[in-house]
């Protein structure tokens, strides 16, 4: 058995290498079951200190390692995990509900985020500045250096509990900085497990610490201690908003909330993207920051478009998340699913349609199509984190393009034409951070920039990225005589 689904063991604190004991535990409870998982510590003010002090003792440990040895050491989580799939893909599955299908699959860019965590170890570097270009320049040559930032807290959401850690410790290891992990509440082993792995691929201890609890203690000691020198957190626009305004002169970057849009033009063959719009709105039960929420489909294919993806949502399979066939299963906590279900009623009140789904079944929220939805509704223009998706019709490009812009968020947004100017229109026209061309908003790739403008947040992620996020530059001049 994986000692972490161990439920007669209490899950500790790793910080400076080493499990610590917690004051309190509290009890993990498995979304789907409601079954006991474990108990898990519970950090306070005391011992978030502890780990940032275990990370700050560490920073010349990280900083001065050579990049090869910080590539080997990442090389190697990335194989203990290739080795260790299935027993991770369980853990994901069991604390986070996530369909086994879609935790294995989470794993796998796990490992190849880590990969490339390794690769760009490697290649950390500044450049030449051309002094001589000015006239007071004339005898002098000067070079930039990229180093290590210093301590670095990370707190990380539910929905992605392996990845979207990776994407923080990665590139912080890499470019030589310490780190306090926090993540989700309701998915700490997943952050437990990789403290593991790193553990046996080599790290120094400190270089990497957990601490588990609740967020508006440690939050709080992180954003606001001397010693982190940036802070990376991917949640919530108020929680981010909070951070933001609290962490004073320290690094933020900032992953925060969305409604991402997809545009499908007039000139599109329906039956060769449904599948993609079928994974966009509903893997990982819409639990995704750039999960598809709003539909806007041309008048011409409107009837056909809304006819088929009703379809094929309702062919989907619900229910126990370890199911291979389950493709949706329960959301990350009952108050969500009573939120998600009270915006769904909201609807009923304007002359929305609901297509597809609008109940629960046995505790899973059905694949959800709603049919010319208000723009002020919830489920239009806040981020609804399920299984909902709004579809409405629109008479042009240009006017879905208004439509798109028409939020506070802009992470990504995606559309579906073969029509090159308008593909280019969108491109320079859309208020987003990144815009996906033939496919869904929901594409994303471990290695590219990923990030938003507005509420959507601030910073960029993806590892070279993110490395340029996590490094000071620092200028030297030589003055040749």
């Amino acid at each position: 058995m994986n000692k972490l689904l161990d439920r007669t063991t209490n899950k500790q604190l790793m910080i400076n290498g080493e499990y610590v004991e917690a004051p309190n535990y509290a009890p993990l409870y498995s979304p789907y079951s409601n079954e006991k998982i474990a108990d898990i510590a519970m950090a306070d003010q005391a011992l978030t200190e502890q780990a940032i002090e275990a990370a700050y003792n560490a920073r010349k440990v990280i900083g001065n390692m050579p990049a090869f040895q910080r590539a080997e050491i990442l090389e190697n989580v990335a194989s203990i995990l290739a080795e260790r799939t299935e027993e991770a893909a369980t853990v994901i599955s069991s604390e986070s509900a996530k369909p086994i299908m879609f935790a294995r699959a989470e794993v796998l860019r796990t490992i190849e985020t880590y990969k490339f965590a390794a690769e760009e170890a490697k290649r950390i570097h500044g450049e030449t500045i051309p002094f001589d270009a000015a006239s007071g320049g004339v005898g002098r040559i000067g070079y930039t250096l990229r180093e290590p930032i210093g301590v670095i807290a990370a707190i990380t959401p539910f929905n992605f509990p392996m990845n979207l850690v990776a994407h923080k410790v990665g590139p912080a290891i890499a470019a030589g900085n310490p780190i306090v992990l926090k993540p989700a509440s309701q998915t700490p082993l997943s952050a437990l497990f990789i403290a593991e792995v790193f553990k046996d691929a080599g790290l120094p201890p400190g270089v990497l610490n957990v601490i588990t609890g609740p967020g508006g203690v440690i939050g709080d000691v992180l954003v606001l201690d001397e010693r982190v020198k940036m802070v990376t957190f991917t949640g919530s626009p108020s929680v981010g908003i909070g951070i933001s305004n609290k962490a004073g002169l320290k690094k933020t970057t900032l992953e925060l909330g969305s409604n991402s849009a997809l545009i499908i033009d007039k000139d599109i063959e329906i039956d060769s993207i449904i599948d993609r719009c079928i994974m966009g709105a509903f893997s990982n039960q819409g639990q995704v920051c750039i999960s598809t929420q709003r539909i806007y489909v041309h008048e011409d294919l409107y009837e056909e478009f809304t006819t088929k993806f009703a379809a094929a949502a309702k062919q989907l399979k619900l229910g126990d998340p370890f199911a291979e066939d389950t493709y949706i299963s329960s959301l990350i906590s009952k108050k969500e699913l009573e939120r998600t279900l009270s915006w769904i009623e909201e609807t009923k009140n304007y002359d929305a349609e609901i297509l597809a789904g609008g109940h629960a079944q046995n505790g899973v929220l059905e694949p959800t199509i709603i049919a010319n939805a208000d723009h002020a509704l919830k489920v239009s223009c806040q981020e609804v984190f399920a299984p909902i998706v709004v579809v409405n019709k629109v008479d042009s490009v240009q006017t879905a393009v208004e439509l798109v812009n028409d939020s506070r968020f802009g992470l990504q947004a995606g559309i579906y034409t073969n029509n090159v100017q308008h593909a280019l229109y969108v491109s320079k026209n859309l208020e987003v951070g990144g815009v996906i061309i033939n496919d869904v908003p929901t594409y994303r790739v471990d290695q590219m920039p990923y990030g938003g403008v507005k509420e959507s947040g601030t910073g960029r992620e993806g590892l070279k990225y993110a490395i340029e996020e996590m490094t000071e530059m620092k200028l030297v001049v030589w003055n040749q005589g």
